[in-house]
């Protein structure tokens, strides 16, 4: 599983990447894969992202422009 957090790095995408190690701490042992910060404009450009922070899960964007919260991201994490 590859996790994304995609924002320029400002506080919201910091809350948003607290959130996901939040949520993968309560998913504990089930988490195989990687998690990646992506603040790249131009990166950001060409996946599509209109508002950050965004939340990819294996290449599919499954937030944006909100920060989610902890159980939300576990159910998203949790159905890959």
């Amino acid at each position: 599983m590859k996790i994304e957090v995609i924002g320029p790095g400002c506080p919201r995408c910091q809350k948003t990447t607290a959130n996901v190690k939040k949520a993968l701490e309560k998913l504990e042992s089930e988490f195989d894969g990687t998690v990646k910060k992506v603040e790249d404009d131009m990166e950001i450009i060409e996946r599509g992202v209109m508002h950050t922070p965004a939340v990819a899960l294996n290449g599919e964007v499954e937030t944006e422009g909100e920060i989610p919260d902890v159980d939300q991201l576990v159910e998203i994490f949790d159905s890959a």
